[in-house]
């Protein structure tokens, strides 16, 4: 069984995310909604820019949703395990958790936003 164009983009997306998030923090050393903000705003851009250089065209609407949707939930569900996790350890408090839904909605956003056929295509 293939994998579908949508979730390979979504996949790649995730992929990115991580090894960017693991670049920036690490060596970097920038942390904070600054660094989620960078990252989330990167990886949608190259993401777009992937699929423009590789299809040779702009996603239809129906792709670009899939993709933002695909993402997202891909990313949700590493977020979902990464607060089970931190859960496990010490109950975050309501704030803590709602810090942590903002850090995580930055990436589907930023993707919704970069993704547009009117960015790719350069206005045409």
């Amino acid at each position: 069984m293939t994998m579908s164009l949508s979730m390979r983009y979504a996949v790649g997306g995730v992929a990115l995310a991580i090894i960017l998030n693991l670049l920036l923090r690490s060596f970097v050393k920038v942390g904070g909604i600054f660094a989620t903000l960078l990252i989330a705003a990167a990886t949608a851009a190259l993401l777009a820019l992937a699929f423009r250089l590789i299809q040779r065209r702009v996603p239809e609407a129906g792709e670009r949703w899939r993709i933002v949707i695909l993402y997202g939930g891909l990313l949700g569900l590493l977020y979902l395990g990464l607060l089970a996790m931190m859960t496990l350890q010490d109950t975050p408090s309501p704030m803590g958790v709602l810090l942590f839904l903002v850090h995580y909605l930055c990436y589907p956003v930023m993707a919704a936003l970069l993704l547009p056929k009117r960015i790719l295509a350069n206005g045409r």
